[in-house]
């Protein structure tokens, strides 16, 4: 995919959708508890009572949000990772002007506990793990390990959004300092910290202790023999 998810225009939406897109928009803004119906229904332009018949409740409207979101969350990352682009963030931004939007909501999501915060987790965790063997430039010797802590590593940014915010001079989830936090990234990702000797020296280190953990684990001779009482 080259181009933007096709999306039609706001006001050619359903009543539904734009009671759907308006909630998301606010629940990214201010979070679910901070957010009511009827803020939700002056953004849509429509009653409260259409919200409750279409989607019940507040709990039910953000079940529906929280599916659309990672629907199109995971259709975004895949179009990315379709060209080989999954961990350039303005990319995204650019084949899809709402992928900010989608961010925010995911933090907020994040923050309250959704059980959506936790799907979109293990997908961004399964594409970044394909991403890697499909495009890492070698030597990873776990790549499933690597995925976890690549993304664990991106929500952190999320979770500590205002104080990294304050550091980059701009909102992390804004253009402004989005495009800051892609510059370092890009950096981070690419200059090694370790010189190869230093690094091949970590890693043995690190596979003696792994045989040390493992022969400890080990049963003893004279404790196969005794017969459990």
């Amino acid at each position: 995919m080259s181009g933007p998810i096709p999306e039609r225009p706001y006001e050619d939406l359903t009543a539904r959708a734009r009671i759907r897109d308006a909630a998301i928009a606010l629940f990214a803004e201010h979070g679910i508890e901070a957010t009511s119906i009827r803020d939700i229904a002056t953004r849509a332009g429509v009653s409260g009572g259409l919200i409750r018949h279409h989607f019940g409740s507040k709990a039910g409207l953000r079940r529906t949000c929280d599916v659309y979101v990672l629907d199109r969350f995971m259709q975004i990352k895949q179009a990315a990772m379709r060209v080989g682009r999954l961990a350039s963030d303005p990319f995204l931004t650019s084949i899809e002007p709402d992928f900010l939007l989608y961010w925010r909501y995911f933090a907020q999501s994040l923050l309250d506990g959704s059980p959506a915060a936790d799907g979109i987790l293990a997908e961004l965790v399964d594409l970044a793990q394909r991403w890697i063997e499909e495009h890492g430039s070698g030597g990873i010797t776990n790549p499933r390990s690597y995925a976890v802590l690549l993304v664990a590593t991106e929500l952190g940014a999320l979770v500590m959004r205002e104080q990294i915010s304050r550091d980059l001079g701009g909102d992390l989830l804004g253009r402004e300092g989005d495009l800051g936090l892609a510059m370092a990234k890009l950096e981070f990702y690419s200059l090694p910290l370790l010189s190869p000797e230093a690094a091949g020296r970590a890693k043995e280190a690190i596979a003696r202790l792994a045989e040390e953990r493992d022969a400890s684990r080990k049963p003893r001779e004279e404790d196969k023999d005794v017969a459990p009482s």
